[in-house]
């Protein structure tokens, strides 16, 4: 058997899923953190599945990732639906209940944070919901996993006896009530052959849903009869028929709510984050109060406590290495096998490796921001900024994921609903700095800003959001001409983070990384090495300058001469680097061996090469996630290639710049 789990955006459904599968998917204090459905067994029950889908308000989408949820619901035909509702905004919540009870599919209402409703006061009459919406009503905490075996026990049972809701009917007698009988018995014959609830199809026709009126597939009489229908009830009851739709589900939930919910005081949560928000997002405020958190987050990731643990991983790796070579040279091994686990495997991954805790730490740091609600808080402040660019607030979620990697940001761009917003932000998205370049700043920062190592990393952070920002405006007055959709985001009240969620992430990426450096980066490691200790008749070579490797990377280097690292070296680890950015540094911890990375470069040459890593096209797994989000491999291979030319183009300008200086 199949459950939908669906709600509204940020009410705790990924929770729940985590909860009744025993699933570690990422939550987020901060709307739309699910863009894809994911699927898991229910813990303790045989052969049933949970789906745990995009957050949505309504059944009339808007954006991708609600799409998604309505397709499934309509398609799939699940054996029940789990309606998770926030009972501290129950109100809001129900308009998207009323619309899942049209579709006929048995339903379960999951009545999520009762806690923190009872703690402030307030208190829902379960018995009394249930029978006036006609359906199972559980209350649970989510987070604390109360009630969610009961709901689990209540969701499988109904969906064993296909249990119906019991009210379907939400208007009172009047004109929406005659308009929506008289569609319904006009397109009865149709919705059955569609597969589709009589009254959920009347009132989705009346809405104007285009995808329901394509499945009816009505005759031109029929469509007229029912438009004549729809003009009288907007005349009598002196509504439009989106408007009369929306006061007809309202009316009944505040006759629900009246009924059966105690209102809680406003809560300490509430309280606290309007006196907050006063700093956070105040109008003189909040930018300089975000750069100062931004700031203290990278002097303590690269400066202190992550910079420390990277130093110690090193040290280990170093020493470990170490005795591994001179077992190896006691042993007696063969000098080409003994250099690859020495000068490829540990000098590639081992080098790579040693940045973990680096990007570990600022994802702790990153993840306290979003779990606490404050990534949320900044997608309002960005709001203004980025609508100078044809963005809304909205674009700003994919961007900050983006600083994690770039594949889940252009996935994250499904919650825009407007497509050209959508495109834009995916043009803008690979410009924000993901979490496999720290290495290469890292790499870099140690030899030649050792001492600056925070401010020159927030530096190039700030770089790449503003040279995407400039390629936005330009596309916005060029190719993507238009207004931004107007923004609204729920902001969430702020939350002591939950210890679960931030160790859940930080184990995520440091899983992700590990998966890398011992995958796609060990076999660009012993690639690498392969190459450079072979020549052209395979035989091995004494300097690396006479290996094949030597041979390819030669004909790319005077690309990047003009950038003042025209080395084969160089331009063969940024080759690599479309790989997996990480390889950058493996590979130039093999080509280099023991000779320090101030052979290859100069101030100005090493600040150009930074800034060409900062924004030269992402890797492959983030272009094939580009060519799956815009249908179109053509537009995906003109954005790398478009990025390249950007990153060549702005390098070349600062290291001009810097020879005035430098």
């Amino acid at each position: 058997m199949i459950f939908a789990l669906v709600g509204n955006q940020n009410c705790g459904k990924t929770t729940l899923f985590n909860q009744m599968t025993g699933s570690n998917q990422h939550v987020g204090n901060f709307p739309g953190v699910t863009v894809e459905q994911k699927v898991g067994a229910v813990r303790g029950q045989k052969n049933c599945e949970v789906v745990d889908l995009p957050g949505i308000y309504s059944l009339r989408p808007y954006s991708d990732e609600e799409i998604v949820t309505r397709n499934f619901i309509l398609n799939e035909q699940p054996d029940a639906i789990i309606n998770i509702v926030d009972a501290t905004n129950i109100e809001r919540n129900l308009y998207l209940t009323l619309q899942l009870i049209s579709m006929r599919i048995p339903m379960v209402l999951a009545l999520n944070m009762m806690d923190e409703v009872r703690h402030n006061g307030g208190s829902v009459d379960t018995e009394k919901l249930s029978k006036l919406i006609g359906i199972p009503v559980v209350p649970i905490s989510a987070i604390k996993n109360d009630g969610v075996s009961e709901l689990t026990r209540i969701a499988v049972d109904i969906a064993r006896r296909r249990q119906i809701p019991k009210v379907y009917d939400f208007c009172p007698a009047g004109p929406v009530h005659r308009c929506i009988h008289s569609v319904c018995h006009i397109i009865e014959d149709h919705a059955q052959s569609s597969r589709l609830p009589a009254r959920f199809a009347a009132i989705k026709f009346i809405e104007g849903d285009p995808i329901v009126r394509e499945l009816l597939d009505l005759h031109q009489n029929d469509l007229d009869a029912i438009e004549h229908t729809i003009v009288q009830m907007e005349e009598d009851c002196g509504l439009d028929r989106n408007a009369a739709m929306a006061d007809m589900r309202y009316n009944f939930i505040e006759d629900v709510c009246r009924q059966s919910v105690v209102k809680a005081r406003e809560s300490r949560e509430h309280v606290r984050s309007v006196r907050l928000d006063r700093i956070l997002t105040g109008k003189y405020t909040a930018l300089p109060v975000f750069a100062l958190i931004m700031l203290s987050i990278f002097y303590l990731t690269f400066n202190v406590v992550g910079s420390f643990l990277s130093d110690l991983l090193a040290m280990a790796i170093d020493g470990f290495a170490m005795l591994v070579d001179n077992a190896l040279t006691a042993y007696g091994l063969n000098p080409v096998v003994h250099s690859l686990i020495i000068d490829g495997v540990f000098a590639g991954v081992g080098g790579v490796l040693s940045f973990l805790p680096i990007i570990v730490t600022l994802f702790f740091f990153l993840s306290i921001l979003e779990d606490t609600g404050y990534m949320a808080r900044v997608a309002f402040v960005m709001d203004k900024l980025l609508r100078r660019i044809g963005l809304s607030g909205r674009s700003i979620v994919p961007m900050l994921i983006g600083f994690g990697c770039t594949v889940p940001a252009v996935m994250a761009t499904r919650t825009l609903s407007s497509e050209r917003d959508r495109k834009l932000t995916i043009l803008l998205t690979p410009f924000m700095s993901c979490s496999a370049k720290i290495p290469i700043y890292g790499f870099f920062t140690a030899a030649f800003f050792a001492e600056y190592q925070a401010l020159v990393m927030m530096g190039l952070y700030v770089f790449g959001i503003l040279v995407g920002i400039g390629c936005a405006a330009i596309l916005n007055r060029t190719t993507y001409r238009g207004n931004p959709v107007p923004f609204v985001m729920e902001l969430p009240n702020y939350r002591f983070p939950s210890v679960r969620s931030v160790l859940q992430l930080m184990w995520d990426k440091a899983k992700d990384f590990l998966q890398r450096a011992f995958t796609v980066i060990f076999v660009a490691t012993i690639a690498i090495w392969f190459l450079q200790t072979f020549d052209l008749r395979f035989n091995v070579v004494a300097d690396s300058a006479e290996s094949l490797l030597a041979s390819v990377g030669s004909l790319i280097a005077p690309i990047f001469a003009p950038l003042g690292f025209g080395d084969w070296r160089v331009s063969t680890a940024l080759i690599t680097g479309f790989i997996a950015k990480e390889s950058v540094v493996s590979t130039l911890e093999i080509l280099m061996g023991g000779s320090a990375l101030t052979s290859l470069f100069t101030l100005r040459s090493a600040i150009s090469c930074l800034v060409f890593t900062l924004l030269y096209t992402p890797c492959v797994a983030a272009i094939s996630a580009v060519r799956r989000e815009l249908n179109s491999g053509f537009r995906a291979a003109f954005i790398a290639f478009a990025q390249t030319g950007v990153a060549w183009i702005v390098a070349f300008a600062v290291y001009l710049l810097l020879g005035v200086f430098l």
